[in-house]
């Protein structure tokens, strides 16, 4: 499965943060008072969902955190009131995304993952903590202690026990709230989970009225998007004029440069990045960069000039092309290695016919860059966003479909490369906007993933202009990074 560590890796993560009772040290006791399993209030027929192979890339559950500052509204507001209300509030909107409600289980005949939509129900937490929002400190910046806030349930490697969904609403000791909320990414993609954190938010009603919110009806079924094994065809040999993936054709040359670098350099050396650790290292720092929409049109200037190559430059290809050059640099890639940029791109309107509108599966792809070190470290900015726009405009219906079927093949994990760097664009996604209490989140925090180098680009609450990014740093390159992504910022 692309993009995900072992397994192994994954059930030990998920133990040291399951107890119901949850410690660090030096951090608050979070004591988890109640657990209920939440139905859908209509129950839907069981059923097998059909999974795409996007679907089947990484089916571990993903976590975010809400905070709601303590408010003069929650005053006369419980605990068990607000636990109540997004109890019923899921209960009814599990009746209509009613896959949230299922398992993964596997398919006899294949072997692949698909969805049992069997009814077994989400997972609801409820806790409390003496702890005060306000001595977190910079709720943009990752704390160990956020991943007291949600609840992990143990997987033990049989996928069919797994809830789908699980949350955690945690009440502060300064009355404020976090709601913290892991969803598996098989069932959504990050659109998708966006659409149903709406619809959960606008069905329970804590201090509001319940609201039709307008969302589209969602479609969970794959359609156009499954393999059919009986129907595959074989991918064209390198060199053919026929659509290829590049992102997967990518992927492989940084598998066989790692490998040949191991053989060459001893296990101890990585090839591109010397002695450091590869990005598999569990101590990876998550850090916060905020870009105010100042530093992003001050960039755009130094860039381009006066010229008009700027209207058309997205703040998201511009700042990508920077990233990339600055962690590169930090790296300190080997020049002759290739390094690779990839980023998510949503296929929705990629596709011929278009997906059906409130899609709710994984509907994205990775487009790619390749160079080498070399060759990006003198590139300029303006010729790197130039490669982003044509790796974006060459996602096509053929480019997914190839994509597609070069995931059809035995399921593996991806080894760690520092030569890789990958991106995923939440701006469209204000998920601090959600609110599921009384107005918006003072900050919607994504915890530690199972790709923790990817570089995230989300709204900031405070600047609705300006992009904050969350990336996974090796603690030697910290340093280095935060020189060379700031220059030109400031």
């Amino acid at each position: 499965m692309l993009f995900c560590f072992s397994q192994q890796k994954r059930e030990q993560n998920c133990k040291e943060t399951s107890m119901a009772t949850k410690r660090r040290e030096n951090y608050p006791i979070v004591r988890v008072t109640k657990t209920v399993s939440v139905l859908p209030k209509s129950l839907h027929p069981q059923q097998v969902l059909r999974l795409s192979n996007l679907d089947r890339q990484c089916p571990m559950l993903m976590y975010m955190v809400f905070f709601y500052k303590s408010s003069s509204a929650y005053q006369s507001l419980s605990l068990d009131s607000v636990f109540s209300s997004l109890k019923s509030g899921l209960e009814e909107t599990l009746s209509i995304w009613y896959p949230a409600a299922g398992r993964l289980s596997l398919n006899p005949n294949d072997g692949k993952l698909d969805l049992w939509c069997n009814n077994n129900g989400a997972v609801l937490v409820e806790a409390v903590t003496d702890a005060k929002i306000i001595d977190l400190g910079d709720l943009s910046q990752y704390n160990e202690f956020f991943e007291c806030l949600s609840y992990k349930p143990v997987f033990h490697g049989n996928f069919s026990d797994m809830p789908l969904l699980v949350a955690q609403v945690t009440r502060f000791g300064c009355g404020g709230y976090s709601i913290g909320i892991g969803a598996s990414h098989s069932l959504f993609d990050g659109p998708a989970t966006y659409d149903f954190l709406r619809a959960w938010a606008s069905n329970s009603a804590i201090l509001k009225e319940k609201r039709g919110t307008e969302l589209s009806k969602p479609v969970h079924q794959r359609g156009t998007l499954l393999v059919s094994n009986q129907g595959r065809t074989k991918l064209p040999v390198s060199g053919s004029t026929a659509t290829r993936a590049a992102a997967i054709d990518h992927l492989y040359q940084l598998i066989k440069q790692a490998i040949a670098g191991q053989k060459n350099c001893g296990s101890d050396m990585k090839f591109g990045t010397g002695n450091l650790p590869d990005m598999g290292n569990s101590n990876l720092v998550l850090k916060t960069f905020h870009l105010s929409d100042a530093m992003i049109e001050s960039l755009k200037r130094k860039v381009f000039g006066g010229r008009r190559g700027s209207a058309s430059c997205s703040s998201f290809e511009l700042l990508a092309a920077h990233l990339w050059k600055a962690r590169t640099n930090a790296l300190g890639v080997r020049k002759g290695a290739m390094v690779c940029l990839q980023f998510a791109v949503d296929i929705r309107n990629k596709m011929v016919p278009p997906l059906p509108k409130g899609f709710s599966g994984n509907a994205y792809v990775l487009a790619s860059v390749a160079l080498t070190a070399e060759e990006l470290e003198e590139a300029s900015h303006e010729a790197i966003v130039g490669k982003i726009k044509e790796a974006k405009n060459s996602i096509s219906n053929d480019y997914v479909n190839a994509y597609n079927q070069a995931l059809d093949g035995p399921q593996s994990t991806l080894p760690p490369m520092n030569e890789l760097t990958l991106v995923s664009d939440w701006t469209r996604m204000p998920f601090h906007r959600i609110d599921f209490l009384h107005g918006e989140a003072a900050y919607a925090s994504p915890l530690a993933s199972p790709i923790p180098q990817v570089a995230y680009f989300m709204q900031n609450p405070t600047d609705s202009r300006g992009i904050d990014v969350r990336i996974g740093l090796i603690p030697q390159t910290l340093n280095a990074f935060s020189h060379y992504f700031l220059t030109n910022l400031q």
